[in-house]
């Protein structure tokens, strides 16, 4: 028995870059950065792919910036260089789930990821 799971809570690198296929299909990939407990120590990055409807709601609403928490598997992209004719391949993380966290600017316009809602309203 195997398990690929991956989960990350981290902030968008860059806009995804979305493509619209003839099928009605739709991808959208970006990269993630989450950052390791100290705060000295660089962040991780990863490549991350979406498909269909998560994608059509990461173009509509993910930034540069944004906060996203997401559940997915591990795979390896496998080419072969065009200009070298080398093997080639990365790590990219295929999401299952994309939950919307919030994004920069909002966490320093209301303080929080609560915008507009009282603390008494939080149930936890």
């Amino acid at each position: 028995m195997g398990v690929n799971s991956v989960t990350l809570v981290g902030r968008a690198g860059r806009d995804p870059e979305v493509r619209y296929f003839e099928s009605g299909s739709v991808v959208a990939n970006l990269t993630i950065a989450v950052n390791r407990r100290s705060r000295d120590e660089e962040p991780d990055w990863f490549n991350l792919e979406i498909w269909g409807k998560q994608a059509q709601v990461a173009a509509d609403y993910v930034k540069k910036g944004s906060l996203l928490g997401i559940i997915g598997s591990l795979k390896l992209d496998r080419w072969t260089d065009r200009a070298s004719g080398e093997e080639r391949s990365k790590p990219v993380v295929r999401v299952d789930r994309l939950e919307l966290l919030g994004s920069k600017r909002d966490t320093e316009q209301t303080g929080s990821f609560q915008s507009g809602s009282n603390e008494e309203d939080v149930p936890f």
